[in-house]
């Protein structure tokens, strides 16, 4: 006698439109791809991929979020994310607060008011990963969780654009380990926006997927690939052992239940 095992078909996820997939592929492969060059070209290239690598980033979050969880969700965080991250920063460049005393250059692009055009996009590409890690470990925690992966995921990106040039800051107080040009109140100010930011997403966004739905594997690649080229890269294209030390542990330790969760395969 053989035993199997069976699964009702209302449980069942059958896969998105494959031509829907690959092209979350394709913008995620663009993504990478830019990246993996960003230390290497320089003047009107490196421009280029710095902006052009946040839209395809974002892009295919938005068709990934759309693809898992549907049309409402893919909008919703489309709308809130843009809106939550031009206005938070807007909010910084005039106030200060929450994250400090910043200004942008004009190397990210047209602006809006005071904030680049493309910065409300960078906070579309981070929630939505940050968004599923979330849901998955926290629970009820899900804003705590979400914010703390968001931070760490700026301990890479801050120091990254400001030894570029693409927003200076004043630093009078206490800065962030291994990087005295960013103040250590950008940290908190990203913990209490992830907060805010993760809190109404989590309200608003469906939470079940889809059942003709697409992997998460698009999200757990961008999550992997952040923590993967930020130790990489500090480590040996921009000289910043610290920072590679320092953020990839952070980030490394808060990324550990979820892999281990996608591993062992919970639903």
């Amino acid at each position: 006698m053989s035993m199997r095992q069976f699964t009702p078909r209302k449980f069942v996820r059958r896969s998105t439109s494959p031509y829907l997939t690959l092209l979350i592929f394709i913008f995620l492969g663009l993504t990478i791809a830019m990246q993996i060059a960003y230390p290497l070209v320089d003047g009107f290239a490196l421009d280029f991929i710095t902006i052009a690598s946040v839209y395809t980033a974002a892009t295919a979050m938005f068709l990934h979020g759309f693809a898992v969880y549907g049309a409402r969700y893919g909008l919703t965080l489309l709308v809130i994310a843009i809106l939550f991250g031009f206005w938070i920063e807007q909010l910084g460049v005039t106030t200060g607060w929450p994250f400090g005393d910043y200004v942008y250059s004009d190397t990210l692009g047209p602006k809006v008011l005071d904030v680049p055009l493309v910065v409300p996009f960078a906070w579309l590409m981070i929630a939505h990963p940050c968004l599923i890690a979330a849901r998955r470990i926290a629970k009820s925690w899900v804003f705590l969780y979400g914010a703390a992966l968001m931070c760490a995921w700026d301990l890479f990106l801050d120091p990254l654009m400001v030894s570029a040039g693409r927003w200076t800051w004043q630093v009078s107080g206490a800065h962030v380990p291994f990087q005295p040009e960013i103040p250590l109140s950008n940290t908190f100010g990203w913990l209490l926006s992830g907060m805010a930011l993760m809190s109404i997403l989590h309200f608003f966004t469906p939470r079940d997927r889809r059942k003709n739905s697409g992997s998460l594997i698009p999200a757990d690649i961008i999550l992997f690939w952040t923590l993967f080229s930020g130790v990489v890269g500090n480590l040996f294209f921009f000289g910043r052992p610290g920072i590679s030390m320092f953020s990839g542990l952070i980030l490394g330790i808060l990324l550990i239940p979820y892999f281990f969760n996608r591993w062992i395969g919970r639903p």
